[in-house]
């Protein structure tokens, strides 16, 4: 029996949603019919049931094309994700306060956004580790060959970014599974390269639409068909970002590692490092219905049989190892997250930093007003998520936080 509702609209292809007990506005099911009903997707678009409004598509959505690519559909986060490695601890192993780990973490890992993104960026690094200008100087001639072709994506932050958290819905998390085995998770993309590629890409394809008088029911689905000018350019920068941004989080994990390592208020431990890194935001070519297709995930985990993926909750709630089914229906894939339920400036105007402290309590993390539009009560029920795509994954690990810091 299916586990999905389908959306229809007259000329589109339907859309199957994985929703069922969970909510989903209004503008999202709009946003999605609007995906749909683009001429070269490949048989249906998929929803999961994180499923929200977004700038370009849907997030939480799944659209696989044929001939063409929606590069504000991939969006300006180019292969954002997560992370996820166990260790040899224990809850036990944990000192009474977490305050210092969460100290060593943020001293490790640059977060959050001042200065307008400039040259004193506390989210940037302004003496480049070692570890991360090697980690750069294999990647450096492929990004110049792409600023040679297009000039304008060298002016971004590129090294200074590799290996930094950014700021938003992006974290670091220290999680107990099921066993109170120790974990560290941690979820960003591709910084400030990738959303000079995403950016400069969309105003390429948008400016094509206006060459070619095509309309569209919304200016953020421009398109860049295959064998144009911009195709074999984009899916090259597309690539290098998504590369990118695997590499951030390794760079990372490396760095949160090393700072846990070095806290006298831990024992020494083992870290399996080679864990769980998997894009939620992201384009790859692949094969569904016998048809090689460009699978655009906009808030979604790969999911094929046997694949691991992290689903994670809010600030809050519980966090998921999940295992893929390889559901073809759904193009393999599953959630990325819980979802938002409401815009980040309605959370602020509902809720309060009391709020957020009974909704955060028992864990080591900000408890401020500039963190109450990440606050739980703004994301979905994680467990109503986890039901509504049973058919989708299996849970491996069930991670609970106690320490999390916020960019």
């Amino acid at each position: 029996m299916s586990q999905f509702d389908v959306l229809r609209r007259d000329g589109g292809r339907p859309v199957k949603c994985w929703t069922r007990g969970v909510e989903v506005a209004d503008n999202a099911k709009e946003q999605l019919l609007n995906s749909a009903s683009l001429p070269f997707v490949h048989k249906w678009v998929a929803a999961m049931p994180d499923v929200h409004w977004g700038m370009g598509a849907t997030i939480g959505s799944v659209i696989p094309t044929k001939g063409a690519i929606v590069p504000a559909a991939v969006g300006v986060d180019l292969g954002c994700g997560m992370m996820a490695c166990q260790t040899s601890l224990s809850a036990s192993d944990l000192p009474d306060s977490l305050r210092g780990i969460r100290s060593s973490i943020e001293a490790a890992v640059p977060h959050g956004r001042t200065h307008n993104g400039g040259r004193r960026d506390k989210g940037a690094w302004g003496n480049l580790p070692d570890t991360v200008a090697k980690e750069w100087s294999v990647m450096v001639d492929d990004f110049e060959s792409l600023c040679d072709r297009h000039p304008k994506l060298r002016k971004c932050n590129s090294a200074v970014h590799l290996g930094t958290l950014g700021s938003g819905n992006h974290f670091i998390e220290l999680c107990l599974d099921e066993a109170n085995r120790v974990w560290v998770m941690l979820h960003s993309g591709s910084r400030g390269l990738g959303n000079r590629i995403g950016s400069h890409f969309i105003a390429l394809a948008k400016k094509d639409m206006k060459r070619w008088f095509i309309n569209l029911p919304d200016a953020n689905l421009a398109y860049i068909p295959e064998g144009s000018s911009h195709f074999k350019d984009y899916i090259d920068a597309v690539g290098f970002a998504q590369d990118f941004a695997r590499k951030n989080r390794e760079v990372m994990m490396r760095h949160v590692m090393e700072a846990l390592a070095e806290n006298d208020a831990l024992p020494r431990f083992d870290a399996w490092v080679a864990g769980v890194n998997c894009h939620h935001n992201y384009v790859a070519k692949e094969v569904h219905y016998g048809e090689s297709v460009w699978v655009t995930r906009k808030g979604a985990v790969r999911a094929g049989k046997g694949e691991l993926g992290i689903i994670p909750g809010s600030m809050g709630a519980r966090s998921y190892i999940v295992r893929g089914k390889g559901n073809p229906e759904s193009f393999c894939s599953c959630s990325h997250g819980a979802g938002r339920r409401m815009s980040r400036g309605e959370a602020k105007r509902r809720f309060t930093v009391a709020d957020h402290e009974k909704a955060t309590e028992g864990i080591e993390c900000r408890k401020d007003a500039s963190v109450i539009d990440e606050t739980p009560m703004a994301y979905k029920d994680i467990d109503a998520v986890m039901a509504a795509q049973s058919d989708l994954v299996e849970v491996v690990h069930t991670l609970r936080q106690v320490v999390c810091v916020k960019g």
